[in-house]
């Protein structure tokens, strides 16, 4: 079988990793980085150039094709696919809406009562500010398109809040995707991340986690794409999972159903444990990354099959199985990151670590003159799987401390909020 992954980082190294377990499979991905040869062939074709992927599919009779990143969903990659009579797991470009437009996914949750926060949708700089009055402060800014992961300003006070308008609305920060923005009431609790796998009619959750936004401990500082996750999330209890599946994420797939837009692919649902229950942060229309990986490392079944009901529209019909282990991955990140990032700095010590003591999940790295060197902002994604939570940590931070480049960033306590 052949099996494509469209992708570059570690979220597509960790599909790669558990893809390549599949028996007589042969797996490619598009770009790929340096880290993933040894489950993948690497192919020279950029995420958002569909026709060419189309293309290569058709002349390498690939079997089926796995979407990673958002951005291709949102363009059509999987509509594309599915026209010139290829398999593609993912949803069609109107069910990408869901992370592509937040207003859209806000209103939708409005339409169909799903838990979320108040909000409003705005493209004129003075009617937004008047809607700060009315919600108060902390609140929410968030660019309404795609914006790599930082069209999100937490705005603390007023000041935050009417500058992070301005910069989105008239300084126009995030390009076309802050051309419209949502404002939300802000809200507390802990954050969880539940991924499902869903078929258009049928809905099949994972195992929960959390992952670590901010770049220092104790989650200070900027936000990130994301600096570390563990699973399970011992917050999110079995009465709490039964709860969001049927009020959040069931609710979810129907409507998408309602509206003429089927999803098939994995919904991602950014959740908030509020002390009234709990609401949906956001969505995102694609695996997560970092909770990939942890996510895969405990996955006990084979997940080919289970992409092949997706697109089938089988889900109900398969078994789905987990470790009990617990599993942690600690991200390692270029300097300066997440503002900027040091490119072509030489990592020592992969070679180091030992597959059965953890595995090194590639994000932003190359090759220059024999060495890998970084590529990126966030550049491995050290991951490991142990029977309880305390002993995942330990063993991912042993790992951790066998590699090095220069500058590098870390933070020290993932996982740690699981241990109290």
């Amino acid at each position: 079988m052949k099996i494509l992954v469209i992708g570059s980082g570690g979220r597509e190294h960790a599909l790669c990793w558990k893809l390549a377990q599949h028996p007589d499979t042969k797996v490619y991905v598009a770009p790929g980085n340096t880290g993933m040869c040894d489950e993948a062939v690497l192919v020279n074709i950029k995420v958002d150039d569909i026709q060419m992927l189309v293309d290569y599919a058709k002349a390498e009779e690939i079997d089926l094709t796995v979407v990673g990143p958002e951005l291709p969903l949102t363009l059509g990659v999987v509509d594309a696919f599915r026209e010139a009579g290829l398999a593609c797991f993912g949803p069609s470009k109107a069910a990408a809406c869901l992370e592509g437009s937040k207003a859209f996914s806000k209103e939708l949750m409005k339409k169909y009562n799903i838990p979320t926060a108040a909000f409003d949708t705005f493209t004129d700089v003075e009617k937004a500010k008047a809607f700060v009055d009315e919600i108060g402060i902390p609140c929410v800014v968030k660019a309404d398109g795609l914006a790599a992961g930082k069209g999100v300003i937490i705005c603390m006070t007023r000041e935050e809040a009417d500058a992070a308008i301005d910069d989105m609305l008239s300084g126009h920060a995030f390009g076309d995707a802050s051309a419209q923005i949502v404002i939300e009431e802000f809200m507390e609790g802990p954050e969880v991340s539940v991924l499902a796998f869903a078929d258009g009619k049928h809905v099949r959750p994972m195992v929960s986690a959390q992952d670590h936004k901010r770049i220092y401990d104790g989650d200070k500082g900027p936000n990130t794409g994301g600096m570390g996750a563990y699973s399970p999330a011992p917050v999110y209890t079995e009465e709490m999972a039964e709860l969001v599946n049927r009020t959040i994420i069931e609710p979810t797939i129907k409507a998408m159903e309602a509206e003429g837009a089927p999803f098939t692919g994995i919904l991602y649902t950014g959740l908030m444990l509020t002390d009234k229950g709990p609401r949906v942060l956001e969505y995102n229309v694609r695996f997560g990354d970092p909770e990939t990986q942890p996510i895969m490392m405990r996955m006990k079944s084979d997940i080919v099959p289970i992409f092949q009901a997706c697109i089938d529209g089988t889900l109900d019909q398969v078994d789905i199985e987990w470790y009990d282990d617990a599993a942690v991955c600690v991200v390692m990140a270029s300097g300066g990151y997440p503002a900027s990032s040091e490119k072509g700095v030489v990592i020592h010590g992969l070679e180091k670590v030992k597959k059965d003591e953890a595995v090194v999940f590639h994000s932003g790295t190359t090759m220059n003159g024999g060495e890998v060197v970084t590529n990126g902002g966030r550049v491995l994604g050290v991951t490991a799987k142990d029977a309880t939570i305390k002993g995942a940590i330990e063993k991912a931070y042993q790992a951790v401390e066998k590699i090095s480049f220069d500058n590098m960033q870390f933070r020290r306590d993932i996982g740690a909020r699981a241990l109290k």
